[in-house]
């Protein structure tokens, strides 16, 4: 594949797979080093397996080996951040990316004591941006790569969280980074929905300058907007 991330391809097969990971900058660096040459779902299923095994092993406690696992996953997953993702299973690889971060979020949210609505909040932000990078590309609308990088990327955000719990600070910096990836989120629709083409609207009862309207339709055309008789037809005019 050829392309952006998260642009559709020339062929229009779907968006680039590489855009669907949501890598962050310090991802993106290890898959530098050697790009295209390590296959990226065996890093991706053994990063995310790495993060889920430590997590499990201090039940999601801010413990060394809890922080450690977002580091762990990055070297892991962010060596093949520069493959092409063509091979034939590759695109399992963004899922299991989303499992492996929603998994971390959630359990050290929870195991160190941060309401659990505002886990599911962070949780939900989150999830609207990747929405954003899979369903956008399909309509043309992909998101600019200026707001992609202020999102952090999955590696970022979880950083953010291991910071965090190391600095026993939990709880606001689920509040402040659910805000600001809202607000990210809502500041990207507003651009879009102001960069769409409207159709004008007319006030009621006005008759646009081709005649068409309420009693009056287009040249061609009867009241229902249905085609009209062609005169001569079947011997009716």
């Amino acid at each position: 594949m050829n392309g952006t991330p998260g642009s559709a391809d020339a062929l229009g097969t779907g968006p680039d797979l590489r855009g669907l990971r949501d890598d962050g900058h310090l991802c993106r660096l290890p898959g530098r080093i050697a790009p295209g040459l390590i296959p990226p779902l065996p890093t991706a299923v053994a990063a995310a397996l790495i993060v889920l095994v430590l997590s499990a092993a201090d039940r999601g406690h801010p413990a060394g080996i809890t922080l450690f696992a977002p580091v762990a996953a990055l070297l892991l997953a962010g060596t093949a951040s520069g493959h092409p993702h063509d091979g034939r299973f590759d695109r399992l690889v963004p899922p299991v990316l989303r499992v492996m971060e929603y998994a971390y979020l959630m359990a050290v949210g929870l195991a160190s004591g941060v309401p659990g609505p505002l886990v599911f909040v962070l949780l939900m932000t989150v999830a609207c941006h990747h929405r954003d990078d899979a369903a956008r590309p399909a309509v043309g609308a992909a998101r600019s790569p200026r707001m992609r990088a202020a999102a952090l990327g999955w590696d970022g955000r979880m950083l953010v969280i291991a910071a965090g719990s190391a600095l026993h600070v939990l709880t606001p910096v689920y509040g402040i980074l659910a805000g600001y990836l809202a607000a990210l989120f809502v500041t990207e629709a507003v651009r879009t929905w102001s960069a769409t083409p409207v159709a004008d609207v007319l006030p009621a009862g006005a008759v646009p300058e081709d005649g068409a309207g309420p009693g009056h339709p287009r040249p061609g055309y009867g009241l229902e907007g249905d085609p009209a008789p062609v005169a001569g037809t079947n011997g009716e005019a």
